[in-house]
């Protein structure tokens, strides 16, 4: 798996082309302020291991909670950190249940819309942690 976190001051999307023909319809964007992004690429070899990916990501994303302190968290699929991507299906279970992780321990946390392209617009600032990129 590979993560790209961004803390933005805003973070906003529009979805624009879907991408996949199982993809809920959807043309409702949002925009967020105060909120940690985490761009997410499920790889190939992830469902072989999803016990301990799942665990690395929920970590990963509790840990840049403590340290960005932001109101939302945004789950975000994004197929362009590797050359390796996992299947969609596994892709969508994987930030669905981390979704619903989050939630469940009081975290604010919501998805992009799963199989479309998005008009994005992101404004984030450049303190030290506000881009962190992790690979497990």
């Amino acid at each position: 798996m590979k993560v790209l976190l961004i803390y933005c001051n805003r973070f906003a999307y529009n979805p624009t082309v879907k991408s996949l023909d199982s993809a809920e319809s959807n043309t409702q964007g949002e925009a967020f302020e105060n909120v940690q992004t985490a761009f997410i690429q499920a790889e190939e070899k992830d469902p072989e291991d999803k016990k301990s990916v799942s665990r690395n990501l929920r970590n990963l994303l509790k840990w840049i909670h403590r340290k960005n302190g932001p109101e939302h968290i945004i789950l975000h699929s994004f197929a362009h950190l590797s050359d390796s991507k996992a299947p969609a299906e596994f892709s969508q279970e994987i930030l669905s249940e981390t979704q619903d992780w989050l939630k469940e321990r009081g975290y604010s946390v919501s998805q992009t819309p799963f199989g479309y392209f998005l008009d994005l617009e992101i404004d984030a600032p450049g303190a030290s942690l506000a881009r962190v990129f992790k690979s497990f």
